[in-house]
């Protein structure tokens, strides 16, 4: 006769949780050793007419990647310059057909402008894959399983309708591009998660709005004030100032407004980000901080006549390293680096020479 086993008494079995231990994002590159790379770039660019220019680009990745690190271990940048060679080779053909379409028949120039904007969700797609699958991190790559459809939904058909709106359904389309971008990336075989809310897109939009109206009507106050020296002759140079003074403004208020939308979206995504059982993020970016980033980035670049470039490239990426924080999972030793083909570099050359805006922030 079989006997019952009395489990009553035993105790329960407690599992402890899992614990995140919070650590720095760490930039190590120092502007000295950078200029020394971008000026050889720069230079071996120009004397080969563009072609060493894939070159440049992986050993400038490879540097930020090398002296970026996140509890003691470092990325790693694992595309080949002959992949972004020949991406870039069709990106200038591709250019080349639109520009020679324009030349010959305006209805084939249409057609060419038509077809590449109904293939930039390709394009898109293709660019945030290659980026993600030649980035690694303790050996595991990243990748992005963002599907096509879903892109064109998100980056052309919402994007359209948003203009029916009057712009007013804008922030919403935003969130859902920044919702397919974050949330089809993987590490491993874990996958990102966000939990995006469309009401700080519209606060983070009409912030932006009304700070970029507001100081907009102030510089063109003071434009206007100066606009009865320009009746006087003798006051032309007067007036040519003005005009510098006021362009230079609106730079200004273009770089306050955005950087107002910037810290807080930015700020957003990253702390509703999580890898399950692997990370969590946080972001305190301060709108000030990235401010007067910006500003003096900006004055820099004028002033120096481009020269300061490694100087605000390295400073920036410091910036934005010191701002965030990684919340680490004991789960991360246990990630399985999976399998997949090498990927393209034709849209993410595409992108960049058609100027689509894919980056993450």
């Amino acid at each position: 006769m079989d006997q019952e086993i009395d489990n009553s008494n035993k105790a329960p079995i407690h599992t402890e949780p899992q614990t995140p231990r919070k650590v720095a994002v760490n930039f190590h590159g120092k502007t000295g050793e950078y200029f020394a790379i971008w000026i050889v770039n720069l230079l071996l660019t120009i004397v080969t007419l563009g072609i060493y220019s894939a070159w440049a680009t992986v050993r400038t990745h490879r540097y930020f990647y090398a002296n970026t690190d996140i509890d003691g271990h470092r990325f790693s940048y694992l595309a080949q310059p002959l992949q972004i060679l020949k991406g870039r080779i069709i990106g200038v053909l591709l250019l080349a057909l639109y520009f020679l379409a324009v030349a010959f028949s305006p209805l084939a120039a249409a057609i060419v402008a038509l077809v590449l904007f109904l293939a930039t969700p390709i394009f898109i797609c293709m660019s945030l894959r290659f980026r993600m699958k030649v980035s690694a991190y303790r050996n595991i790559r990243f990748n992005f399983t963002g599907q096509y459809g879903r892109a064109f939904l998100v980056f052309v058909l919402l994007p359209i309708m948003s203009i029916f709106t009057l712009y007013l359904a804008l922030p919403w389309v935003l969130k859902k591009i920044d919702d397919f971008i974050y949330s089809n990336i993987t590490y491993g075989d874990k996958k990102m998660q966000t939990e995006l809310a469309t009401g700080e897109y519209y606060l983070a939009a009409f912030g932006a709005f009304f700070i970029g109206v507001a100081l907009l009507l102030v510089a063109i106050f003071g434009f206007g004030a100066s606009m009865s020296a320009f009746a006087d002759p003798e006051s032309a140079s007067q007036f040519t100032g003005s005009t510098i003074i006021f362009m230079v403004a609106y730079v200004l208020v273009i770089l306050l407004s955005s950087s107002f939308y910037a810290a807080r979206i930015r700020n957003h995504i990253f702390n509703t980000m999580r890898l399950s059982d692997v990370a969590s993020f946080e972001s305190n970016l301060s709108i000030s901080t990235l401010v007067w980033l910006r500003v003096t980035n900006f004055l820099a670049l004028v002033l120096s006549l481009g020269f300061a470039l490694p100087w605000i490239k390295i400073r920036t990426a410091r910036v934005y390293a010191q701002v965030t924080q990684v919340n680490i999972l004991p789960g991360i030793a246990g990630v399985i680096g999976q399998y997949s083909q090498s990927s393209s570099a034709i849209g993410e050359e595409v992108a960049n020479i058609f100027d689509m805006d894919v980056g993450l922030g």
